[in-house]
Formats: C-alpha cells, structure tokens, sequence
C-alpha cells in the first residue's frame, strides 16, 4: 500500500511539473514567438512527428526581416523603401571611392587596371610630395647665355640596368626608362606605349610618368585644399566629366571664392575651357586632364611667379632658352609682348611626327591654330601689349606656368591664355 502511495505521489509530481513546463512554454512562445518556434520545433522533433518544423522557419524568416525593416523604417509603411538598397554594394562603392582619394592624395592620379593584376613583379614607386623652401619666392639666376645641357641618365630608372638605344628618355627630366619596364609597372597601355616609342626620340618628346602628373607640384597643403572643394562639390574622382559637371564645379569655386555666380561671360570661358580639353570633341574630359586643369589653377593662385620658375627642370630652361634666343633677333636681349604671347601658344602646340626641329623650339612647337581658344585670345590682345619690351627674366617668369602646363603627354590644353 505503501509503494502504491509513492507511485501516486510520484505521478502527481511529474503532473505538477508538467503542467509548469507548459505554462513557462507559453509564456515564452506569447513573448518571444520566433524563440519559442524553434525551441518547439526541436523539442518536438525527438518527441514525435506531430508537429512538423519546417513550416514554421519561412514565417520565422520574414518575421525577422520584417521586424529589421520596421525597426528601421518605422511604422510609415516604407520598410520596402527603405531596404531596396543592399547593404553590400554600397560598402563596396565606398570602399572604391576611399582607395581613390587615396590614389589622389598619395600624387599618383590615376592608377591605370593593369595594376591590380598579380602578374607584375615590380612595384610602382612611392611619390613624395614636394616642401616648399624659405626662399620659395625669390628671383633665381638663370643666365641667358649659358646652356646647362643637361645629360640623360644612363641606367633605367625602373630596373637600374643599362641597354644603350633601347631606353626612352624623359623629355622633361633626365630619366630614361625600358618599355618593358614601364609596362611591367602597369603605368602605360600598349596604345600609350606605342606613342611613347614613336615620339620618344623625337623633337615632339614623351614625359614620364612623373613629370606628366603636374598634380604631383603640389605641396600637400596645396593638395590637401583641391581635394575638399572635390569633396565639397561631390566630384567623384577618376570619373570623366560633362560640361554640365565643369560648369557646376565652376559654379561652386565661384560662390566659395567671391561669394556669386559665374557671369554669362565667365560660363562662356568654362565652355571654352571644356573644349580645349576636350579635343577630339568626345563630349567629355577625362579625369586626369580635369585633375591637371585644377592642379594648374591651384599653383597659378598660391605660388608666385619666382616659385614657378624653381619648378622648371634643366631641359625646360635650356629650351626656353632656345625659344627667346630665336625670337631675339637682334640680338639686344629685349623681346616684345607679341612674340611672348605667341611663344606661350606655341607650348601647347604638338608637332606630327615627320616635323623637325627648329630654331624656335620647346617641346610643342609650331604655329598656333586658328581654331585654337588661344588663337582668339592673341586676337584680342591690346596693341600696346604687343610693343611691350619684355626681357628673358621677364620673359621666363611670365612663360612658367605655360612651360609647366605643357608636359603632361595628353593632347588636351590644360590652361588657356588670359583674355
């Protein structure tokens, strides 16, 4: 009788404790309905397939989804809005764009696809910005008579390894490089780096990569201003730009600058501007002449005129020395306004490749244009200024900015002559 009381007792507190087990999964389940899904669906699955689990982990899903949505989107109903973009491309696309500030600020522009392939064994040099000195803006000598002939480097400056006729030299600095190298690297396709074998050892000439990227002149200050009005302006870089884009950018510098808009005549200008780097009128400029355009800018508006002549290699002041030479006929060390003005055009001018070297010569050499946005400039030009003396210290300073903008490799005009 004894052990029939214990049974009993014994099934009642299973009961007992049965019946709290139901109540505390109810109470979850009416909390928390998703917890108590799956804790039901695998309580159930060892007891006996009554009750399926499958049907409810779909539900399970989009309740979760939705309860994500909802968080986010509030109760307006826009939770589909709200969650139509993903999540992973835009981390991607910031990704992209960050690397590409970074591009701009290290002074290495565009960085060209063939980089990123892992079949290139040799890595592309780390650009150092320059630092302005004390006497930044002071006159430097540079005597008329005396050529510096500067001699090409003997060794390529990618391998270090000498091969005679079959290095490229800079037409700018005294660098010398192997085509293979430079394609090594990735920083030339082979389109550019045919152009750089046809016009290497020619009057025309073929800067490398250092000296093409007049973006690497700038201090970093100086960089570190152009990449905010970038930013501020939303221009996203190493993207190809419309007129409309120029005009709103110019649009922008103006109201920063001088608190109001372009006038008609300004955006008349821009237009030009667009045109002249736009020369084979594909309706777009490409992201690194933008990038020269505004690097120019940014050193006409900071530097003076003595600075900018610091800047000049050895090549572009014997050059130029050639040039005032072959307009100073008469041999007084005086040239006039006119032939200044003219020389400065001639800088942007690129010679065919049968042309050959003349007297009045620097890297682009020739004859103006008449469709040329400078050619209308000279036009405009005020009589008085053409009979203005101009001597060679006048005549270099003045020039500076011009020589500077005609190295980058580039058909486009990346700066135009003042009206």
């Amino acid at each position: 009788m004894g052990v029939l009381m214990s049974k009993k007792h014994q099934v009642e507190k299973v009961q007992k404790c049965t019946s709290v087990v139901s109540a505390f999964q109810q109470g979850l389940k009416e909390r928390a309905p998703s917890t108590t899904n799956q804790g039901e669906g695998s309580g159930e699955g060892r007891e006996g397939p009554t009750e399926a689990s499958p049907p409810p982990n779909p539900e399970e899903k989009e309740e979760a989804e939705h309860g994500e949505a909802d968080s986010k989107a509030g109760p307006s109903g826009t939770s589909q809005q709200a969650a139509a973009p993903a999540p992973a491309p835009t981390r991607d696309e910031c990704k992209v764009n960050q690397e590409a500030w970074n591009r701009l600020r290290d002074g290495k522009g565009v960085e060209p696809e063939d980089l990123d392939k892992t079949g290139h064994q040799l890595t592309p040099p780390a650009f150092v910005r320059p630092k302005r000195d004390a006497n930044d803006d002071q006159p430097m000598e540079i005597a008329l008579g005396q050529r510096e002939q500067p001699v090409n480097d003997e060794m390529c400056e990618v391998c270090e390894v000498w091969t005679a006729d079959d290095l490229f030299p800079c037409r700018t600095c005294t660098r010398v490089f192997h085509d293979g190298c430079l394609s090594e690297m990735g920083y030339l396709r082979t389109e550019l780096l045919q152009e750089m074998r046809e016009t290497a050892h020619t009057a025309t000439g073929w800067s490398c990569y250092y000296c093409d990227n007049v973006n690497l002149l700038l201090t970093e200050e100086e960089m570190y201003s152009l990449m905010e009005t970038f930013k501020q302006c939303k221009i996203i870089p190493e993207s190809c730009l419309v007129s409309d884009e120029l005009l709103q950018f110019r649009h922008f510098v103006s109201k920063q600058l001088f608190e109001k808009d372009l006038s008609d005549e300004q955006e008349e200008e821009v237009l030009a501007q667009f045109a002249a780097l736009d020369p084979e009128k594909r309706g777009q400029i490409e992201w690194s002449d933008f990038l020269y355009h505004e690097s120019l800018g940014v050193l006409r508006k900071f530097r003076t005129e003595n600075s900018l002549v610091r800047l000049l290699s050895a090549k572009e002041r014997d050059h130029v020395r050639s040039v005032f030479m072959g307009l100073d006929l008469d041999k007084d060390g005086v040239v006039t306004g006119a032939e200044t003005r003219w020389a400065q055009q001639s800088w942007f001018q690129k010679l065919s490749k049968e042309s050959h070297s003349c007297n009045v010569s620097i890297s682009h050499v020739g004859p103006i244009s008449d469709s040329s946005p400078a050619s209308s400039s000279s036009e405009r030009s005020t009589q008085k200024d053409e009979k203005r003396p101009v001597s060679w210290d006048d005549f270099l300073r003045e020039s500076a900015i011009y020589i500077l903008a005609a190295r980058p490799n580039s058909s486009a005009m990346h700066i135009r002559l003042p009206l």
